[in-house]
Formats: structure tokens, C-alpha cells, sequence
């Protein structure tokens, strides 16, 4: 019987598939296409040479047993290598040494960020190595990705969440995570090639790699990566050629388990002129979104931040702080440098008058406050019942509900601190208020009419500072 040469690839790769895991033949041997068979040598067509170099480096072995297994050991395999249009023919005996046209030594891979000095090829990953999950407070707001982001450290591309895409407002602490979760890869594992970059970045980089020519070593690069972290990926907008090549590494990184990581300003689904088919891959693996953090969050943040520069502050300050700034956490650290700054630059103590001056340079001004006793009344006159009672010590269970759904209220719309608030509710002290908060977010958690019922007064409150 006289084979042909799809015929034998196909035997050939029945041999192959029982060898390697499932993703990895598709990936490497699913996109080859027999070209001919003249005698004991097959012809394999490749796409590139970078699959040339992937074949003989790390699929001779497997190559082997399958020509010998369908040819006998007189069997060959040549390679045909498409090139610019070009053919350029390599290949390889079996079992001889490979007798290519195409040497190892001409093969050269563009590394945008390789380390000099170094003759293995080692990526510098840009991580800040400040960003670690030691250093990353978590928080009800971030509990889910910063779990998430743990498990992925630990086991890079080996967990569901593969893509990991986190989002959120600006100041939250996306890139913060995103590079908390590579600097883990590293120290578990310093042998995986983790990479950091914005999206404006590797933008820029595809420029380059267009007007000179060299998109195709450009992309082997990327595909040679673990762990590949993309920052800022809504700038992916109105960019249709860095999608397409974008597309085509996340295709291959994915396809070949490694890890990715992206970060972005809104979910996927939100993403503007952005190709369906990168929105549809963003949703492969795990969306989570990084929320204002709380209050008692926010106090932990700054502690941290107190403790890296050795800075102490009085909890009355620490509070009117984080009361008065409570979307960004870039704006705490601000605060924080700036403080530092007038209390060792220009020798200043730091006191309250000086604090609120810091502060008024990160927020912008209300023009219209909301009382605790405002607030007070307003909830009061929701329940029915007299003011009064929310100072009392009564312990009824609408009474004790009210009071703490107004310390709420007080403390996520008022300036007061968690002193004053519970000194105006029958001299109680900060600890009552805490417990208070923790207490109304719980019960939102579980009581869809008792959230409902909060989602109103909070309404009650806005429209109180928005019309004065």
C-alpha cells in the first residue's frame, strides 16, 4: 500500500497526542500541515520560525517516536518554514542530526525587556517590588479579588482564574494587587518569566514592532512569558492592530496555561470599541471588582501607611482623615507624604489645624453639610419616633435599630469623628459606633428590605447635600 503524506502525519499524530497534555498539541501540532512524502522523508509545513525552534527544542523526543513508529528508523521529517512569503526548509533525521538551511544561531528573539549580562534569557518583570499582598490591606471591598490574586500566586495559571480581570475607580488598588500577585509568582517560583506592563506600553511597543518590521519576534517574546500582567486594558480602545496582536498572545498564553492578569476602570462588559472577540475572552476566567473600601478599611490602610514612614498620629486625627477622604487610596498615602514632609522638612508639629489644611488639598468642598442631627431627625421621622429615644438607653429592638442605622448615616455622610458621633447619641463611645456600622452592612448583606430601607434614606441624605 502506497501511503501519502497526509495519511502518515495523521498516523504521526495519533502517536503524538497520547504523548502530550491535550492544550500543548493543540497548540503546537494541530496548526502544522503535511506537505509531501517522497521516500522515508516527510515534509511539515510551520508557521513561523519561532515554531521551528519550539519543535526542535522542546518536541524532537516525540517527533521521533512518531516518524519511527509510522516510517521505520530510515524515516525523516523536513521542515518548511513560511518566512515573509518565503520558504525557507530546515529539518531534521531520524534519529540523525538535523540537517537545516536554518540554524539556531540566525534565529534571534527581540526581548523588549531583557535583562544585559545575562546569557539565558531572563525578563526584567518592571514589578515595584513595594507591591506586595504583606503591604496590601484587605478589606470587605477587596476580600474576593485579593483571595483570588492569593491562589494565583501560589499556583500560577493552574486555578479558574485564568484570566484574572480586577476593575474598579481609579485609587482602589488594581495595580496594587495586579502587581502583589506577580511579585508571589516570583517568590514561590523564580524561575517563571512574570512581566508587568501598561497598556499604553505594549501599545507603543506594537508601533515599534510594525515600522520595523519584526511583529512576528515581537509576539514570540510575549508568548515566551508565565505570568503576563496588562494594566489600564480599557486604553485597548480605537487601537484595532494592537488588539489583533493582543488577541493573538492572550490566544497562545491561554492556550498554553500560562497566566493573565489584567486591570481595567470598568468591567469588560462596559469596555468601548474594544473587538467582542477580546471581551468575550476577558470573561474566560475570573471578573472581580475592587470597591470603596469602608471605613474601618480605610483606617487599616493608613496605619500601614503610618507604619512604613514611622509617622504617629492621634486616632482623632487618623479618623477625621479617613472620614474626609474615602474614594481613593492614593489620596490617604498623599496625605500621608504630605505630612511627613511639613513635620521633617519644616520641623511642624502635626496638629489638627495642619491636618484639615493637608486635607482641603485632596477633597473638594462641600458647600452644603449634613448634621448628625440631621440626620437624627431624618431617621426618626422615618421609624415614627421621637428623637429622643435615639439617645436613650432603651433597648428596644426598633429603637436600637434606628440608632445605629443613624450612626451609619452620620458616619459615612457627616464630618464628625467616631467620638463626636457617639457622644451624641447619650455619650457613647467610638467602639459602640464601629460595632454599629459592622452591624447596618450586615444586615444589608442578609435583609433585602432592610437594605432597601437604607438605600432610601441614603437617598434622603444625598438629595439633603446636593439641594442644600
Amino acid at each position: 500500500m502506497v501511503k501519502n503524506h497526509i495519511l502518515v502525519w495523521n498516523n504521526c499524530l495519533n502517536v503524538i497526542r497520547k504523548s502530550i497534555d491535550s492544550k500543548l498539541f493543540k497548540t503546537w501540532f494541530e496548526p502544522i500541515t503535511p506537505v509531501r512524502l517522497e521516500g522515508d522523508a516527510l515534509t511539515i509545513q510551520v508557521p513561523n520560525k519561532f515554531f521551528y525552534e519550539m519543535l526542535e527544542e522542546h518536541y524532537v523526543d516525540v517527533l521521533k517516536k512518531a516518524v519511527i513508529t509510522e516510517l521505520g528508523v530510515k524515516g525523516s521529517l523536513e521542515y518548511q518554514i513560511m518566512v515573509e512569503n518565503h520558504r525557507q526548509i530546515g529539518g531534521h533525521g531520524v534519529p540523525e542530526q538535523p540537517k537545516s538551511t536554518l540554524k539556531k544561531e540566525d534565529v534571534k528573539m527581540i526581548n523588549p525587556f531583557v535583562i544585559p549580562g545575562i546569557r539565558k534569557i531572563k525578563v526584567d518583570t518592571q514589578l515595584n517590588p513595594n507591591y506586595t499582598f504583606e503591604s496590601f490591606v484587605m478589606g470587605e471591598c477587596n476580600r474576593f479579588p485579593g483571595s483570588a490574586g492569593m491562589a494565583i500566586g501560589k499556583k500560577p495559571g493552574g486555578t479558574a482564574f485564568n484570566p484574572l480581570v480586577i476593575y474598579g475607580d481609579v485609587g482602589l488598588g488594581k495595580t496594587h494587587l495586579a502587581q502583589a500577585i506577580g511579585n508571589e509568582v516570583i517568590h514561590h517560583n523564580s524561575d517563571k518569566q512574570v512581566l508587568y506592563l501598561t497598556t499604553e506600553k505594549f501599545t507603543s511597543q506594537v508601533i515599534q514592532a510594525v515600522k520595523n518590521n519584526n511583529v512576528d519576534d515581537f509576539m514570540h517574546f510575549y508568548q515566551m512569558i508565565d505570568v503576563l500582567i496588562v494594566d489600564d486594558i480599557q486604553f485597548l480602545a480605537n487601537r484595532p492592530k494592537t488588539q489583533e496582536i493582543f488577541f493573538n498572545i492572550f490566544n497562545q498564553l491561554h492556550q498554553t496555561g500560562k497566566q493573565i492578569i489584567l486591570t481595567s476602570d470598568r468591567s469588560p462588559k462596559d469596555l468601548i470599541d474594544v473587538d467582542e472577540r477580546l471581551i468575550s475572552r476577558f470573561k474566560w476566567g475570573l471578573v472581580a471588582d475592587l470597591k470603596v473600601p469602608d471605613f474601618e478599611t480605610r483606617i487599616r490602610i493608613l496605619d500601614k501607611k503610618l507604619e512604613k514612614e514611622t509617622l504617629v498620629l492621634t486616632q482623632e486625627i487618623k479618623e477625621y482623615i479617613c472620614t474626609h477622604i474615602k474614594n481613593n487610596i492614593r489620596e490617604i498615602e498623599g496625605v500621608v507624604i504630605s505630612l511627613v514632609a511639613q513635620s521633617t522638612l519644616n520641623k511642624t508639629e502635626i496638629d489638627m489645624k495642619l491636618v484639615k489644611n493637608i486635607v482641603k488639598q485632596f477633597v473638594s468642598p462641600v458647600d452644603k453639610e449634613v448634621s448628625v442631627e440631621n440626620i437624627k431627625a431624618l431617621v426618626a421621622t422615618h421609624f415614627n419616633i421621637p428623637v429622643e429615644t435615639l439617645q436613650s438607653k432603651t433597648r428596644l429592638r426598633d429603637i436600637v435599630v434606628a440608632r445605629q442605622l443613624s450612626m451609619y448615616l452620620a458616619k459615612n455622610y457627616t464630618n464628625n469623628s467616631l467620638k463626636s458621633i457617639g457622644a451624641s447619641f447619650g455619650g457613647r463611645d467610638h467602639s459602640t459606633v464601629l460595632h454599629s456600622l459592622k452591624t447596618v452592612r450586615d444586615m444589608m448583606d442578609t435583609d433585602q428590605s432592610f437594605k432597601e430601607k437604607v438605600n432610601y434614606l441614603v437617598k434622603k441624605v444625598q438629595t439633603t447635600l446636593v439641594n442644600g
